[in-house]
């Protein structure tokens, strides 16, 4: 498939206006949600195929807010993200597909903890618009579930009910805001 020309070139995440998030099931019964607060990336789109096109995001794990102090500072522990050690998650690709209109497949590997894991990410492309500024802007939307046990992040504490307290189950939720460099 041809992309769009005005895709083609490269584009900054734009941290102020995405989120790259999760959810999780918590006791079993609800569902707790969070975000990381800072964020980076780029992504260079070739205008001949997406075969040669990059993404690069980075995550400070440390940044990691889920509105609650003590759980978050739990989730930077060893217990959970072990930020002390493993400072930022990554994810870089390796390919980049589009499976429909505006519709893509982002592979690539995600490292959590040092320990490096391929996925591959559906996201939607909601728009290419130029803001009052005169920036190009575009939106991407995705979620892609994962179990945390691959990245190394087990710590859980069993319930009565036969349950454990947090799911392995991660939902991670994706709102891009990029710019594209002029």
């Amino acid at each position: 498939m041809a992309i769009d020309p005005q895709l083609a070139g490269t584009w900054t995440i734009d941290p102020a206006h995405s989120r790259v998030g999760f959810s999780t099931r918590h006791a079993m019964v609800t569902r707790v949600r969070g975000a990381f607060n800072n964020i980076s990336g780029q992504a260079v789109i070739d205008a001949e195929a997406f075969d040669r096109s990059t993404v690069h995001v980075s995550i400070d794990a440390a940044s990691i807010d889920t509105r609650q102090a003590d759980r978050d500072a739990h989730l930077r522990s060893a217990d959970f993200l072990n930020v002390e050690e493993f400072p930022e998650i990554t994810f870089t690709s390796n390919s980049i597909d589009e499976i429909a209109d505006n519709s893509f497949i982002v592979a690539g590997e995600l490292t959590i903890r040092g320990i490096v894991r391929p996925v591959s990410v559906p996201l939607e492309l909601i728009g290419v618009d130029t803001d009052p500024s005169g920036a190009l802007r575009a939106g991407l939307e995705g979620t892609r579930r994962i179990d945390r046990r691959d990245w190394g992040v087990s710590w859980n504490t069993p319930l009565d009910s036969g349950g454990v307290l947090v799911s392995d189950k991660i939902t991670l939720e994706f709102e891009l805001a990029l710019t594209k460099d002029q």
